[in-house]
């Protein structure tokens, strides 16, 4: 036991610090010499800076999405113009090849000629080439959108998203891309199989064509394209079963795919191939742990009393439950308002038994119409209420950051959430306990104006080139803006002048949503000051 004689004083024990602040006063004062270099070196800094978002603003990615796309139709247009591309030796016609390059490059659908009888086995190769190297190029630049959120957004953005999109970041940018490489491949490939399976097996084609009609289909049907080569599609539920599985599938968007598999598998995502560790060693005992442990905490089989909970046991975004819940919901109204329409149509499905009503139905009212635009019947015979439901479907669209057009399942989810609130009296929009931002909120709205003014100035202008009735003007306008590809036989009808008109459509449907709404997001800021208010009246 120590004394206290033995014990250090407290001015002992703080000496040192005595020293430190001694010294530190002995040190002259900055003079006027070292502010004004601190002064030029915050403005060398700040000159950087400037300098730096110069740059970005001048190579700004919504020009090149732009660029892109309107090199691509016009590489297509070159390519369907040269010799051998249409069928019985001559060439094709430029506004024909314009227009079919841009429908493909868009993976829209509409034509103004017969695919099977027009284009020779080549020219449908080339149709089949555009429409791949579109549809992947919009699933990538709609994914990798988000990478270059990260770099443009504020601190707390990146992490937001980041959180909300499942930690992706700008080292994943070749993950993301090979993942979404094997996903288009997996699912046509299947989707392939099956149709080439039931085409040799079902009907009078030889092995040959029957695979090529399955390929053929397979792609146009996961990019949303629309484009076929079969005189009419047949109420068979084995060729339009996989079809519509592979429109769902590439409408949901490449994120919520991923996401999907990657919770209810527990299989770890975006991870690069690498070889497995040898049997019997310490690293794979260990990783099979690991494995095990994941796929015990998201499985979906068995009982586990926390599925059966009112919380998430399968932990996912924001995003990706609002837009499966959002397409179930409109697969289901759609399909049933389609049933309940033409039911006893003469025209359409009344001669049908029930079972090929149903089939029909389901795939022409929830599943086609959300930009895949094969169509099952014939929209000249449908009554004209089934022909506004199909506006709305079209006009509506799928995912976002997928092949589909439209102005996006969760931009109507999100209206529809913001009207509730504003009835109910809340001051914010929450859904799925999370509240939607108001930047978000009022994108949305941008988006949605936007595009309804560009149906309204289409479908006039569309009226005033032809003789058509606004019925089918507004199908046509719809279905080219949404970039689905349904027609009630008015396409092919079109002259020149509407053929343009059309063209302009499909490709402002495609790169104007996406250009759009990340230009608003980019330029979403926070002002420093606020205008005093004003009421006007409303309603």
């Amino acid at each position: 036991m120590h004394s206290l004689e033995a014990m250090p004083s407290r001015r002992a024990t703080n000496e040192p610090w005595r020293r430190m602040r001694r010294a530190r006063s002995q040190i002259p004062d900055a003079g006027p010499t070292v502010q004004r270099a601190a002064a030029a070196g915050d403005s060398q800094v700040a000159a950087r800076s400037q300098q730096r978002q110069a740059r970005i603003a001048r190579s700004s990615p919504t020009r090149t999405v732009v660029l892109s796309f309107a090199v691509l139709c016009l590489v297509g247009t070159a390519l369907l113009m040269l010799p051998g591309m249409r069928a019985g030796g001559d060439l094709a016609s430029p506004s024909t090849a314009l227009f079919t390059a841009v429908s493909a490059a868009t993976v829209t659908g509409l034509t103004v000629v017969e695919t099977e009888t027009y284009w020779s086995p080549l020219g449908q190769v080339a149709i089949l080439l555009l429409v791949q190297v579109g549809g992947f190029g919009i699933q990538a630049l709609g994914t990798l959108w988000i990478l270059v959120l990260h770099r443009k957004l504020g601190t707390a953005s990146r992490l937001a998203i980041q959180a909300e999109t499942g930690a992706l970041t700008q080292g994943d940018v070749r993950r993301v891309l090979r993942a979404l490489a094997v996903i288009t491949l997996v699912v046509e490939t299947l989707v392939a199989v099956a149709l080439a399976l039931r085409f040799a097996t079902a009907y009078d084609h030889s092995w040959g064509r029957a695979v090529w009609f399955g390929i053929f289909h397979s792609i146009t049907a996961f990019n949303n394209a629309g484009f076929d080569i079969l005189t009419s599609f047949d109420p068979d539920p084995l060729v339009l079963g996989p079809i519509g599985l592979a429109v769902v599938v590439g409408g949901l968007g490449f994120l919520v795919v991923v996401e999907v598999f990657t919770r209810t598998t527990g299989a770890r995502p975006l991870r690069p191939w690498r070889l497995p560790p040898p049997p019997g060693t310490l690293e794979a005992i260990t990783a099979r742990g690991r494995e095990l442990g994941r796929r015990s905490r998201y499985r979906l089989g068995g009982f586990h009393p926390e599925r059966f909970g009112f919380g998430n046991p399968i932990p996912m975004s924001l995003h990706t439950r609002l837009m499966l819940a959002g397409t179930a919901v409109l697969i289901t109204v759609g399909s049933a308002l389609f049933l309940l329409l033409e039911w006893t149509n003469p025209s359409t499905l009344g001669p049908m038994p029930i079972w090929e009503k149903l089939n029909v139905g389901i795939f022409s009212g929830g599943v086609s119409p959300r930009t895949a635009g094969f169509s099952a019947v014939d929209y000249t015979q449908v009554v004209p209420e089934t022909r506004l439901l199909t506006d709305v479907l079209m006009f509506i669209g799928a995912g976002s950051g997928s092949t589909a057009g439209g102005i996006k399942v969760t931009t109507v989810v999100i209206l529809v959430l913001a009207a509730w609130a504003e009835i109910r009296g809340q001051p914010d929009v929450t859904v799925l306990d999370r509240r939607i931002p108001e930047a978000t909120v009022r994108i949305a709205i941008a988006v949605t104006m936007v595009s309804m003014i560009a149906v309204l100035f289409g479908t006039m202008a569309l009226e005033a080139l032809t003789s058509q009735g606004l019925d089918y003007a507004l199908f046509e306008t719809i279905s080219a803006l949404a970039t689905v590809g349904l027609s009630a036989n008015v396409t092919p009808t079109l002259p020149v002048p509407a053929q343009l008109l059309v063209v302009l459509l499909m490709f402002l449907g495609r790169v104007g949503p996406l250009t759009l709404a990340s230009s608003l997001t980019l330029r979403a800021s926070v002002p420093h000051y606020r205008l005093p208010e004003g009421r006007p009246m409303i309603g």
